[in-house]
C-alpha cells in the first residue's frame, strides 16, 4: 500500500513540476543549479523540489561556494545532503553531518547502524567528496567551536521540544560552532499563530518561538521567506503534519499497524507537503 500511495505521489509531483530552468535567473549560483540537477539524486527526491525549492532557499539563505557547511540530523538518504555535499566539493568547500553520538555507552545498536548507513551511502568521493560525520546527541561534546560557515537544521525542530531544555542547549551549540558571519538556516513545519502545542507534538512549531530561542541564544534574524509556505495546509490532520506527503501515516505513530488500507489520502495528496518557515539567522 505504502509503495502505492508513494507512487501516486511521485506523479502528482512530475505533473506540478517546472524546471529549474525556467524559474531561475542567470545570476543563480551554476554549481548549485548542478548540484540540484545532479543525476545522482534519487528520483523521488527529485520529484519533490517543486515543494521543497532548494535552489531558492539555499540562495535565500546566502549559501556560498567554497563554505563550510554543518547539516544537522541527516537520514541515511538525506534529502539534503544529496545536494550540498556535492555541492561542497564543486566548489571547494567542507561538508560534515551530525550522527549518532559514537561515543555515548548507551547508544542503541539502531541508532549505530544508522550512521553506519548514512556513512557507507556518501562513500563515494567522487560525487560527495569527503562527507566528515561529527558526534551529536544529548550527551555528546559540544560541536567543534568557530568551524562552520553555514549550519542547515530541516524539519528537526519539533523532535527538540520533547526534552525540556534541549531547544536552548542546541540553539547555543548552533551559535558557538559557527564562525562569526555564520548563517544558520532554518527549515520547520509551521504553526498557525496562538497553537498551544509546546511539546510539538503534531510536528508544527510556532515562528515565533523558533525566533525567540534563536535570538535568545545569541542569533540576529536577518531575513525570512515564504518560500515554502503552503497556504492549502490546514494543519489539523489526524497523525499531525505525517498525514501530509510525503510520510503519509494512516496510523498514530507507534501503532503496531502500519498502514490503514482503508484511509482516504486524496485529501492529504491535494494539500501536498507542509506549510514552512523558512528562516535566516546570523552570528554577529
Amino acid at each position: 500500500m505504502r509503495v502505492s500511495l508513494a507512487s501516486m505521489f511521485l506523479g502528482a509531483a512530475i505533473a506540478a513540476a517546472t524546471p529549474i530552468a525556467a524559474v531561475h535567473s542567470e545570476t543563480v549560483d551554476r554549481d548549485l543549479v548542478a548540484a540540484v540537477k545532479g543525476e545522482w539524486r534519487e528520483p523521488e527526491a527529485r520529484l519533490r523540489d517543486d515543494q521543497r525549492h532548494p535552489v531558492e532557499s539555499l540562495s535565500f539563505w546566502g549559501l556560498k561556494p567554497g563554505m563550510a557547511i554543518l547539516e544537522i540530523q541527516p537520514g541515511a538518504h538525506s534529502w539534503w545532503t544529496e545536494i550540498l555535499a556535492p555541492y561542497a566539493r564543486m566548489t571547494g568547500g567542507s561538508f560534515t553531518a551530525t550522527g549518532a553520538d559514537l561515543g555515548n555507552p548507551e547508544l542503541s545498536q539502531a541508532a549505530r547502524q544508522a550512521r553506519a548507513d548514512f556513512e557507507a551511502h556518501y562513500a563515494k568521493p567522487e560525487i560527495y567528496g569527503k562527507v566528515n560525520v561529527v558526534n551529536w546527541g544529548a550527551k555528546s561534546a559540544p560541536l567543534p567551536a568557530k568551524s562552520y560557515d553555514f549550519i542547515l537544521t530541516a524539519r528537526s525542530i519539533h523532535g527538540w521540544m520533547r526534552t525540556p531544555g534541549q531547544v536552548e542547549k542546541t540553539f547555543k551549540e548552533f551559535y558557538d560552532a559557527l564562525k562569526p558571519g555564520g548563517i544558520l538556516a532554518v527549515e520547520q513545519h509551521r504553526a498557525n499563530p496562538g497553537t498551544k502545542d509546546l511539546k510539538g507534538e503534531s510536528g508544527y512549531v510556532l515562528e515565533s518561538y523558533v525566533i525567540e530561542q534563536a535570538e535568545k541564544a545569541g542569533f540576529k534574524l536577518a531575513a525570512r521567506s515564504e518560500i515554502n509556505a503552503n497556504p492549502k495546509d490546514t494543519k489539523d490532520h489526524p497523525f499531525g503534519v505525517w498525514t501530509l506527503p510525503p510520510t503519509l501515516r494512516s496510523t498514530p505513530y507507534g501503532s503496531d499497524q502500519e498502514t490503514n488500507p482503508n484511509f482516504d489520502h486524496s485529501k492529504y495528496f491535494a494539500i501536498g507537503e507542509s506549510d514552512r518557515m523558512t528562516l535566516k539567522f546570523v552570528k554577529p
